[in-house]
């Protein structure tokens, strides 16, 4: 005979509590008048039985879904490290997380894809959300927080300090001795990616090395951007002896490149990343990157979001996060220094 798995009801969890169905609504909607020991046991008997309420009838009934909405283009490495930094922040907040991510990596249906899935999910679905890397300006009817926003976005914001955190892995190869220095840009439209360019170019020109166009490449963060544009650096007359990517995945991808083209890294060709996914820690060799707390741009983006929808916010509407430096064994002086 089969198993039939009946829904839990207010009904069954007033039973297990020893209270009124009314004392249960009253403790599953937020509502006073009622004291913390009976919380405490309805409470206790809703995770006993596993009761869900529906959302939907929920919000019918109050201004709020008491879900936050996280959107964004894809899911790879760096997606996941921030997904974690926002489960953590609205972990016992009394908010739900729904996510929303395209389906067309990098396909035609990508332009907009960030106002398309904000509109269908502000207001009805969500209280506010979280967009992950948008393309472009992000409007909503509800609030909305930006993770490494398009560049002249108005929108509050969660970034790290992209310019000083590529100024500090360029000046890292400079001080190993590399003057050729290449660099793998990511898509221009993002802030992130325009002060990586800016970083870069900054450190050389204040270390007196002219910048040079034939060395610098420019990709969309897609990894495989970097295929053909590692290949392209490396099989120059004059290669550069090292190369900065805007990220850790285009970054792995120059590793894949140097590989395929027989050109040993660190000893022929030094790389450097940007964003210590945990698989830059996990190559070989070890991915020298610039750390820029995925999670922690998580963790600040949850916490603006869930003040601005309570309306209790009073910090910036732009919050820039540090960065650092991680050294690892994909970075050495050049061969032409004569140093070991």
């Amino acid at each position: 005979m089969t198993e039939v798995n009946v829904p839990v009801t207010m009904s069954d969890v007033a039973r297990v509590a020893g209270v009124s169905t009314a004392t249960v609504s009253r403790v599953v909607n937020g509502h006073y008048g009622v004291s913390a020991s009976t919380m405490a046991h309805v409470r206790s008997a809703i995770e006993q039985l596993g009761y869900e309420s529906s959302l939907v009838a929920t919000s019918l009934r109050r201004s709020r879904t008491n879900v936050l909405g996280l959107v964004t283009h894809s899911f790879q490495s760096y997606t996941a490290e921030v997904l974690k930094g926002v489960m953590k922040a609205l972990s016992r907040s009394g908010f739900d997380l729904i996510i929303y991510a395209n389906s067309d990596l990098y396909g035609s249906y990508s332009e907009g894809w960030e106002q398309r899935h904000l509109t269908r999910l502000s207001g009805t679905l969500t209280d506010g959300c979280i967009v992950v890397t948008p393309w472009g300006e992000v409007r909503s009817r509800t609030p909305v927080v930006a993770i490494d926003p398009a560049r002249g976005s108005t929108a509050p914001s969660v970034t790290a300090d992209n310019f000083a955190g590529a100024t500090t892995a360029v000046e890292h190869l400079l001080g190993l001795g590399h003057r050729r220095i290449g660099f793998i840009a990511g898509r221009s439209s993002l802030v992130a990616a325009w002060s990586r360019e800016e970083g870069y170019r900054a450190a050389l020109t204040d270390a007196g090395v002219p910048v040079d166009p034939t060395l610098i490449g420019r990709g969309d963060f897609n990894p495989e951007s970097a295929v053909p544009l590692a290949r392209a650096l490396l099989q120059q007359a004059d290669p550069p002896t090292a190369i900065f990517a805007a990220s850790d995945g285009m970054a792995l991808k120059v590793l894949e490149v140097a590989r395929e083209l027989g050109v040993s890294v660190p000893a022929d060709l030094s790389v450097v990343g940007f964003d210590n996914i945990p698989e830059s820690a996990l190559t070989e060799p070890g991915l020298t990157t610039v750390d820029q707390s995925m999670y922690q741009l998580g963790y600040e983006a949850a916490r603006m979001l869930k003040s601005l929808v309570t309306g209790e916010w009073e910090g910036p509407r732009q919050i820039v996060l540090p960065t650092s430096l991680v050294v690892r064994s994909s970075t050495a002086p050049p061969k032409s220094t004569g140093q070991p």
